[in-house]
């Protein structure tokens, strides 16, 4: 597909800790490999509380649904209480419906699980994080599960339409429905159903606790994988667990009419300011958006770029076993780039 001649406008979210520092590097290695790009950038998550009273301001919002396309840093989520999720929010409120993580291993970065080439689509919108929580008694509180067989269908046929796409051969529908009947019941039918539209993909289906064992013992026998919400966020993780860990994965939130591309790791307090972030997954997830927006040669540019650095393995940041800063690594991959 050619470079678009449009210019297209991204709302940038720093995020918070490491956020910005990893941002910046992957704006750098994007702009440098000539994306034809105009960022616009936004304040979100706990350092605009103060300013805003929330850390989802409006405006962000109304910006991304003006523009369509967000590159989103890290955001800090309080544990056990303060204000909700800013990432569920953004999925919710934008309809996000779609997670896609795929998981791969990068050249020189080695993995005892062998080569890994995963696609992890999860549902975005439901399930237990649809917050519907109370206190029912004294010491006794109540999360409802969520399972719509819309939300099911929908994510059942981004997982198959993902899969013909780029020319996968399976997809594996993930569930609890020996123990759910009624709720994972009515995602495994609904994927089911779906399943006979695709009679060129094999369809499967697995036991999550069944397939967590699979996934440490033989990765390679998956695929695509279809999940719930809960499910997907567990299993995702895991799978980046596989290739290194979630520096080295990028993350997609992806609806019929917006996209929000992020690295899906933590903020990362404890060194930020430090410049000694890895920036891998926000540059990866950058690729991906510059995939959604049809500017594929752009971000091949950038994926064999990061594959060079990666494999000779020189310049790595400190959780990959090197010595190299956040803006050091960005600046081997731009020079992978023009060499």
């Amino acid at each position: 597909m050619p470079k678009s001649k449009t210019v297209q406008r991204i709302i940038l979210i720093p995020g918070d800790g490491i956020g910005p520092e990893v941002s910046r590097a992957a704006v750098k290695v994007i702009d440098a490999a000539g994306a034809n790009l105009e960022w616009e950038e936004v304040e979100a998550g706990l350092g605009v509380v103060e300013k805003y009273g929330k850390p989802l301001p409006d405006h962000v919002l109304e910006k991304i649904r003006k523009n369509k396309v967000a590159l989103k840093g890290p955001l800090t989520t309080i544990v056990g209480k303060g204000f909700a999720s800013v990432n569920v929010e953004l999925r919710k409120t934008l309809d996000l419906y779609a997670n896609l993580r795929p998981v791969q291993n990068l050249p020189g970065i080695e993995s005892r699980f062998g080569d890994i080439d995963l696609v992890v689509v999860r549902e975005n919108t439901e399930d237990l994080y649809s917050g519907l929580e109370q206190k029912i008694a004294p010491g006794v509180a109540q999360s409802l599960k969520i399972i719509t067989r819309k939300a099911s269908a929908r994510i059942a046929k981004f997982a198959f339409d993902y899969a013909v796409k780029h020319r996968r051969k399976k997809v594996t529908a993930v569930h609890k429905a020996n123990i759910m009947k009624i709720s994972d019941g009515l995602f495994l039918t609904t994927a089911k159903n779906v399943a006979k539209r695709y009679p060129k993909i094999k369809y499967q289906e697995v036991i999550v606790d069944n397939l967590c064992m699979q996934l440490v013992m033989k990765p390679q026998q998956y695929d695509v994988l279809v999940l719930t919400n809960l499910y997907g966020d567990i299993v995702s993780d895991l799978c980046a667990g596989l290739v290194g860990g979630l520096g080295l994965v990028p993350g997609a939130n992806i609806g019929d009419k917006y996209a929000v591309f992020e690295a899906v790791h933590g903020s990362a307090p404890d060194i930020a300011g430090k410049g000694i972030a890895n920036p891998l997954a926000l540059i990866l997830s950058g690729i991906l958006m510059l995939e959604h927006i049809g500017q594929m040669k752009t971000a091949d540019r950038i994926r064999q770029a990061v594959h060079r650095v990666t494999a000779k393995g020189k310049v790595l940041t400190p959780d990959l076993g090197g010595k190299a800063s956040t803006m050091e690594m960005a600046e081997a991959i731009i020079a992978a780039m023009n060499s």
